[in-house]
Formats: C-alpha cells, structure tokens, sequence
C-alpha cells in the first residue's frame, strides 16, 4: 500500500458527528433504576454524553465496588437498543465530504468503546466518510482521550497513513476531555457549539465552530495557520 502524507483531523463521535444523548441517557437510567440508586438530573444524564463512562459514574455517586455492576447495567441497555438510538447531526456528512475533497486525512477517535463505535458510525454511514474509527477499550482498561488519539496515530499507518506532524494534526470534539486529551500529544482542538458542553468548558480550545455548516471552513483554516 502506497504511503500518503496529509493534514490529519481527529473527530469526536458523541456530540460532534452524532447525537446520541437519547440512547445514551436512557441506558443511564436504566442502569441507577436498576442499581437502585437515584437517577441523575437531566444535566446530570446529559454529562455522561462524551466523557470514559466510569468517571462519569463516579462524578455521579457510584461506589467504586458496584462499578462493574453499574457499567454492567448500562451496557445491557445500551447494547439492547440505546446504541441505535441517535443520529448524525444533520451537514455533517457534506462537511466530512467536503474536508476529504480538501485532502484531509480523517479519523474517528471517541471515548465510546470501540466495539460500539465501529457499528454505530457503519449504520449511520459515517464509516465511508473516514479513513479510520478508533475508541476506548472495554471499560475494565483504564482509558482517557489522550489514550484514544495514541491509539488512532499508532494504527493509523498500518492503512498507509503517514501521520504528519502534530501542527498539522488538529482535534474536533465537544467537551473538554476533547480539549486536555489532544494537548497531552501537543494537538490543537478546536470545540463545536452543537454539543453537550457547559458554559466554559471550551474556554482552553483553539477556538469553537459555531455550527455544522461551517465545519469545513474552520477546520481548514485552523491547519492553515502552520
């Protein structure tokens, strides 16, 4: 396979290409419901929408010893149908198209484990538009976004990627594990306003994309700027 060297862009998946709060708040409540613990508020139930799901089930009262068992519960419900229960925010596909045409290498890398996040982006035909999804592991391996984009830069050249320099490599996501993650590898991130996160919590990305027509735009000049 020949080797090919472009501007790299790493995309969240939760909250930057997906919606997926339904699904993933439901098996939230699903999950305390059935531990017998209260349900978060619905900010609560709409914090889980991003982060590793264990840190978020700790920031949310779960004792470490019933860990497994709440992510157990959760996973049940999720995989029951909560998966499924999203969609891809409307433009994204055309804005990935268009960023492709730019010669943009792009890659998903999400904290949602990867044995969910390969199927969800095939069914919603995002698979097609990427060069690569890479997640978390299962939840017993410790696991942050830095982690994630590790993850996808080591596997991205067994596709043929010639990982460019981290000044041409640029993280798009929505919360702000999106935003500590990338700047652990040196990368920049810009934040996307259409995603679940609270005022501020973007305040420390390269900048914000203030809606989905102008994904493209902004991206592009953001790897510009080197």
């Amino acid at each position: 396979m020949t080797s090919r060297r472009s501007p790299l862009v790493l995309l969240d998946l939760d909250g930057t290409l997906v919606d997926s709060a339904p699904g993933i708040t439901a098996s939230v409540v699903t999950a305390f419901t059935a531990m017998g613990l209260p349900v978060p508020d619905a900010a609560g139930l709409r914090s889980f929408v991003g982060p590793p799901l264990p840190a978020s089930m700790t920031a949310h009262g779960v004792a470490a010893e019933r860990m497994s068992e709440a992510i157990g519960s959760y996973r049940r419900a999720f995989e029951d149908g909560g998966m499924w229960n999203s969609q891809v925010f409307p433009g994204i596909p055309d804005q990935l198209r268009r960023l492709r045409a730019a010669g943009a290498t792009l890659a998903v890398a999400t904290s949602k484990p990867e044995v969910y996040a390969r199927p969800i982006c095939e069914r919603f035909g995002l698979a097609e538009l990427v060069d690569g999804v890479y997640g978390a592991p299962l939840d017993h391996v410790p696991s942050t976004k830095a982690t994630v984009i590790a993850h996808a830069l080591e596997e991205l050249p067994l596709l043929g990627v010639e990982v460019p320099p981290v000044e041409q490599i640029l993280m798009v996501g929505d919360r702000h594990h999106d935003v500590t993650g990338a700047a652990e590898h040196g990368i920049a991130c810009l934040g996307v306003a259409w995603g679940y996160a609270e005022p501020g919590e973007l305040d420390d990305a390269a900048g914000l994309v203030p809606a989905v027509g102008v994904l493209a735009d902004t991206v592009l000049a953001q790897l510009a700027r080197h």
